[in-house]
């Protein structure tokens, strides 16, 4: 007769957890500026940051409105991706925005 250890032992391995797909995302404040953040829920990051619940940035220019959305690989990718756009000129945000 098996003994439980041996049969913890046979059992099969774990499914890798999957995890929410990251997005970064660019809005376009009441201001006509440009915000760009990352989130996994985009409508829902969208609604916070026009309720004043979002960035500091954007609680003064409100409305906001998402011109850009990108899904990414997961959360260290998003960044990567984040930090690229940030580093663009205003036109090239724009310019990416039209894609």
């Amino acid at each position: 007769m098996q003994q439980p250890s041996d049969m913890a032992d046979r059992a099969a391995p774990a499914a890798p957890v999957q995890s929410a797909p990251w997005f970064v995302y660019i809005l376009r404040c009441a201001d006509d500026t440009l915000y760009t953040g990352i989130t996994t829920d985009v409508e829902r990051r969208l609604a916070a940051h026009n309720a004043g619940r979002g960035a500091k940035y954007t609680r003064s220019r409100r409305p906001v409105a998402a011109i850009y959305t990108e899904q990414c690989a997961g959360h260290a990718e998003a960044l990567r991706r984040e930090r690229f756009i940030k580093r663009l000129s205003r036109r090239e945000k724009e310019w990416l925005a039209r894609l």
